[in-house]
C-alpha cells in the first residue's frame, strides 16, 4: 500500500512540474469533460436516468431534456453547481469543514427539498450491510468526524477515502449523502494537488462492497485501493498527454 501511495505522489508531482506543457485550452477541455462525467456518474449512481449525452446537452450546450422528471433535471444542474462551489473554495485553499459540507448539500437539494440540515430521524441505506446511527449518535460521531478532518495522520489518498467512507457511514442527511460524499472525497484530493476522480456505475458493486467493508469492519483498505486505482488512471491520462505533446513538439522542431 505504501509503495502505491509513493508512486501516486511521484506521478502527482511530475504532473505539477510539467502541467504547463499542456495548453490552457487543453486543460480546460479536460476539466469540462471530467465535470460532465462526474455529474453524470454521481447522479446515475443514485438512480438518475439522464444519459451522459443528455447530461452534456443540459450542462454544456444548455439544451433542455424532454421526458425527464423535473427532479432529475435539478439533480444534474445542482450537482454541477455544488461541484463548482467546492472548486471555488479549493482554489482559496479552504479546508473542508461542517459549514462547507452543509452548503454543498443545500445546493444539491435546491428545488428538491430543504437542504443543509442534519437529520433528526432514523434512515436506512438500501442494500447496505450496515445501518446508520440514530440521530443522537450521529451528532456525536459527526463531531468526531470533523475533529479528525482537522487533526489526523492520514496520507492524502487515505484522508480522501476516510472523508467519503466515514461521512456516508454516518449518513447525516435524509437524502443526498452519496453525492455529498463523492464531492467531499474529491475536495480532499484536489486540495492536496491530486486529480478528482469519478466512480462509474459499472464499478458500483466494487464501490459499495468497499464502503460496506468499512461500515461493518472499519476496514478502509478496499476503498483506499479503489480510489488509488482511479487516481492513477487520471494521472496516467494527463501524463501520457504531456508525453504526446512533447513528442509532437520535438517532431515539429526537426
Amino acid at each position: 500500500m505504501k509503495n502505491k501511495q509513493k508512486s501516486l505522489i511521484n506521478k502527482r508531482d511530475l504532473l505539477k512540474k510539467n502541467r504547463d506543457l499542456l495548453s490552457k485550452e487543453i486543460l480546460e477541455n479536460y476539466s469540462t469533460d471530467f465535470d460532465i462525467n462526474f455529474t453524470h456518474d454521481s447522479t446515475a449512481m443514485e438512480g438518475n436516468t439522464l444519459t451522459l449525452r443528455e447530461t452534456k446537452l443540459l450542462l454544456e450546450d444548455k439544451i433542455s431534456v424532454g421526458s425527464k422528471e423535473l427532479r432529475e433535471i435539478y439533480e444534474v444542474l445542482n450537482h454541477e453547481k455544488a461541484w463548482n462551489y467546492a472548486k471555488s473554495l479549493i482554489k482559496k485553499g479552504k479546508n473542508l469543514d461542517e459549514e462547507i459540507i452543509k452548503e454543498i448539500h443545500r445546493i444539491l437539494m435546491e428545488n428538491i427539498m430543504e437542504g443543509g440540515k442534519f437529520r433528526d430521524t432514523d434512515v436506512r441505506i438500501t442494500g447496505a450491510k450496515h445501518s446508520p446511527p440514530n440521530p443522537f449518535i450521529a451528532k456525536i460521531e459527526l463531531e468526531e468526524f470533523f475533529k479528525t478532518l482537522k487533526n489526523n495522520d492520514f496520507d492524502e489518498i487515505s484522508c480522501s477515502a476516510f472523508t467519503h467512507a466515514e461521512f456516508v457511514r454516518i449518513h447525516p442527511f435524509t437524502d443526498g449523502n452519496g453525492r455529498v460524499s463523492r464531492i467531499i472525497m474529491n475536495y480532499q484530493l484536489v486540495l492536496n494537488d491530486f486529480l478528482p476522480i469519478s466512480i462509474q456505475t459499472k464499478d458500483k458493486s466494487q464501490y459499495y462492497n468497499a464502503l460496506d467493508e468499512y461500515g461493518v469492519n472499519n476496514n478502509l483498505n478496499l476503498f483506499i485501493q479503489l480510489i488509488s486505482q482511479l487516481e492513477e488512471k487520471q494521472l496516467d491520462f494527463h501524463l501520457n498527454a504531456i508525453e504526446l505533446n512533447k513528442t509532437s513538439n520535438e517532431n515539429n522542431s526537426d
